[in-house]
C-alpha cells in the first residue's frame, strides 16, 4: 500500500497508513446512510460498524450488551456463599491487589456491603515486603478472624496461600491467565481460566466484580430485597476498565460510556477528591481516568502505603477523601522522579544489548519495584517491542512486563516460569509480572526472546502511524468532536483517530513546560488550530518544528476540546509531522 500523503519515514521514523480501500468504501456507505459528517463515518468505519448499526454503536445501552453473569464458571458458586454471608453477617475480608483495578474491585465490594449493613476488612499487600497477590501468613492471618476471604485482581494462581487460609472460604474473583489446575476454594470466576470460552477474557477484574453484584442484585431481588442501585457503581468499573488497558469492545464500551456520566455527577467523594487535587477542569473522558486519576490510585501501591487507593475509592467522607487525594497526589509526583531516573538508566542498558531483537528488557540493583511496569511500558512505546525491566534487591529481582499488540507475553512468561528459569511469573497477553534469581536472569530473557521471537516479536519495525483520512483546520470543530466523541470511548483496542492536517503552515512554535511544544498551525485560508505535542523534544520532532523557517508540514495527531476559563477550543494532540515534499 501506498504510504498515505507519500510519508515514508516521518519526524518520529514511521510510515504514514492511511484507510484501506474497503474501509473507504464502508466510510462512504456510512455517509450516504446516515448523514453522519465524513470524519465520524471513517471512525465507524474503522470499528467495523456497519451502517444498520450505527445508530445503536453511537448510543451502547448497558442492558443490551451484559453478559448473564452466570456464563461465567463458578459465579453461582461465588454469589451463593457470598450471599450466605451476607444473610448469616458473617466476617469478611476482601484482599485485593495493589492497582487501580484491585483497588477499584475492593471499592466495589466494601462499598456494597457498607449500603447492605456489613462493614469489611480490607486488606492490601505491600508491594515490596509482601509482593504481588496472596501470601500465606496473610491468608492464615485473616482466616482467623474472617468466615469468608474475597480475593480480587489475583488469587488465581495461588494455591499454597489459599491453602493456608484454614478456617475461613475463599472466593477468588480475578481476570488474570490461569494455569491448568485452579487453587482448592469455594470458586475461582475467572473469564480468563483455560476451561472458559475466553468470550469475556477482554473484561478487568472490576468487570468480573461488577457481575458478581449484578448476579448478588438479581438473587436478592427474587427474596424479594432490594439491593444497591449498581449503575452508581459504574464510575469505578470505568476508572479500572481504563486504567487496567482493557479493550473497549463489548460491555467494556458500555461500562466506560456509562460510567463517565456517572463520575460526571460527582457523587463519589473519592474521586471528586481526586479530580479536584488533579485539577480536572472539564467533564471526565477516558483520557482523564487513564492519565490523570488511574496513576494517582496507583502511587500509593508504587511507592506509598499499599492501600490508599482503594480506601479513597471506598471512602464516604468528604475530608477523608480530601486527605487521601493529597497523599495520592503527593506521592505520585515522587513516583514520577524515580520513573524519570530509571527510565533513562534503562534505556541507555537496553540501547546498549540493542533494540532490534524480540525483547528489550534491562535490569539494575535498587530500582524502584513500584516504577519498573511505567518503565517498561514507555521502552515498550520507544521500541514497538515486548519489553521487560527489573529492580534487584540481593539476589531476587521483581519485574514488570509489557507488551505490544499482536504478542501473547503473559503465556510466555508463565511458560518461562513453569521451565524454572523463573521464580514465578504471570500476567495477561499486554502486561505480566515476574520475580527471577540474580544467576536466571540471562537464560530467563534468552529464553523468553526465544518464545516471543515464535510470535513474530523480532520481525516487526518501527510502529507504522494509521491515519483515519485528512481533515482542514476550518472543518475541525467543537462540534465535529462531540460527534466523534460518540463513537468512543477510546482506549486499548479501540484507539482514538488520527487525522493528518496537510501542507500547514506552522504560525506560532514555542517549547514549554519540561520538554512539550505548543504550536499554532493554519493553512493560509484563514482557519487556524493549536496543538500540544507532550514529550516533543525527547525526539526530533519538537526541534523540527521549533526551528521550521518557515517550511511547511503535514501535521497528524488527535483532536481534542481544550477548555481554559470556561472556553472551549479546538486542539489537535499532536503526534507527528513530515515536511511537505
Amino acid at each position: 500500500m501506498k504510504a498515505f500523503l507519500n510519508v515514508e519515514s516521518s519526524a518520529t521514523g514511521r510510515r504514514w497508513v492511511g484507510p484501506g480501500l474497503e474501509e473507504v468504501r464502508m466510510a462512504e456507505a456510512l455517509e450516504q446512510a446516515t448523514g453522519l459528517p465524513p470524519a465520524v463515518c471513517r471512525t465507524l468505519a474503522r470499528r467495523g460498524v456497519p451502517p444498520q448499526e450505527a445508530d445503536s454503536f453511537l448510543e451502547p445501552k448497558l442492558r443490551d450488551l451484559l453478559p448473564d453473569p452466570l456464563t461465567l464458571l463458578d459465579m453461582d458458586k461465588a454469589a451463593t456463599r457470598f450471599l450466605t454471608a451476607l444473610n448469616r453477617r458473617e466476617r469478611i475480608a476482601v484482599f485485593a491487589d495493589y492497582d487501580v483495578d484491585g483497588g477499584s474491585s475492593a471499592a466495589l465490594l466494601l462499598v456494597w456491603l457498607r449500603q447492605m449493613g456489613i462493614k469489611a476488612t480490607l486488606y492490601i499487600p505491600d508491594r515490596i515486603d509482601e509482593g504481588y497477590g496472596p501470601n500465606e501468613a496473610a491468608m492464615e492471618g485473616l482466616a482467623r478472624s474472617h468466615d469468608l476471604i474475597v480475593c480480587v485482581d489475583c488469587g488465581t494462581l495461588s494455591h499454597g496461600p489459599i491453602a493456608a487460609a484454614k478456617g475461613a472460604d475463599v472466593i477468588v474473583l480475578d481476570h488474570h491467565l490461569g494455569a491448568e489446575t485452579l487453587p482448592d476454594c469455594v470458586a475461582v470466576v475467572n473469564p480468563n481460566r483455560q476451561d472458559e470460552t475466553g468470550a469475556l477474557g477482554h473484561l478487568c477484574a472490576a468487570g468480573v466484580v461488577f457481575l458478581l453484584l449484578v448476579e448478588l442484585n438479581r438473587q436478592l431481588r427474587s427474596q424479594s430485597v432490594t439491593g444497591p442501585n449498581l449503575m452508581e457503581f459504574l464510575d469505578l468499573v470505568a476508572l479500572a476498565t481504563v486504567a487496567d488497558v482493557a479493550p473497549l469492545i463489548g460491555v467494556n464500551r458500555a461500562f466506560v460510556r456509562q460510567g463517565l456520566t456517572v463520575m460526571a455527577e460527582r457523587k463519589r467523594p473519592g474521586l471528586v477528591a481526586l479530580a479536584d487535587v488533579a485539577g480536572m477542569d472539564a467533564s471526565p473522558t477516558s483520557y482523564h481516568l487513564g492519565f490523570l486519576l488511574g496513576p494517582r490510585v496507583n502511587a500509593g501501591g508504587r511507592i506509598g502505603k499499599s492501600d490508599l487507593g482503594a480506601r479513597l475509592l471506598a471512602c464516604d467522607n468528604p475530608f477523608e477523601a480530601k486527605d487521601l487525594a493529597t497523599q495520592l497526589d503527593i506521592l505520585n509526583r515522587e513516583r514520577r522522579d524515580i520513573e524519570a531516573e530509571v527510565r533513562e538508566l534503562a534505556m541507555i542498558q537496553a540501547t546498549e544489548r540493542g533494540l532490534d531483537g524480540p525483547l528489550v528488557w534491562a535490569a539494575q540493583d535498587g530500582w524502584h519495584p513500584g516504577v519498573v511496569g511505567i518503565v517498561a511500558a514507555r521502552m515498550k512505546e520507544a521500541t514497538n517491542r515486548p519489553s521487560v525491566v527489573i529492580g534487584f534487591d540481593g539476589e531476587i529481582g521483581k519485574g514488570s512486563a509489557r507488551s505490544v499488540t499482536g504478542i501473547d507475553l503473559g503465556a510466555a512468561i508463565h511458560r518461562v516460569a513453569s521451565e524454572g528459569l523463573l521464580i514465578k511469573g504471570g500476567g495477561h497477553k499486554m502486561a505480566a509480572g515476574l520475580t527471577v534469581h540474580r544467576e536466571q536472569l540471562e537464560p530467563a530473557m534468552a529464553r523468553l526472546s526465544e518464545l516471543l521471537a515464535r510470535q513474530g516479536a523480532g520481525d516487526m519495525g518501527p510502529a507504522d502511524l494509521r491515519l483515519d483520512g485528512i481533515l482542514m483546520p476550518g472543518a475541525a470543530t467543537i462540534d465535529l468532536i462531540e460527534q466523534i466523541e460518540k463513537a468512543g470511548p477510546f482506549g486499548a483496542a479501540a484507539s482514538a483517530p488520527r487525522f493528518a492536517f496537510p501542507d500547514m503552515q506552522i504560525l506560532f512554535a514555542k517549547r514549554v513546560g519540561t520538554g512539550h511544544l505548543k504550536i499554532s498551525f493554519g493553512d493560509g485560508l484563514g482557519a487556524r488550530i493549536d496543538g500540544i505535542a507532550f514529550g516533543a523534544f525527547d525526539g526530533p520532532l519538537g526541534p523540527m518544528l521549533e526551528q521550521h523557517s518557515g517550511a511547511r508540514f503535514h501535521l497528524a495527531g488527535r483532536l481534542e476540546t481544550n477548555i481554559w476559563q470556561g472556553r472551549k477550543t479546538v486542539q489537535l494532540r499532536l503526534e507527528d509531522a513530515a515536511p511537505t515534499r
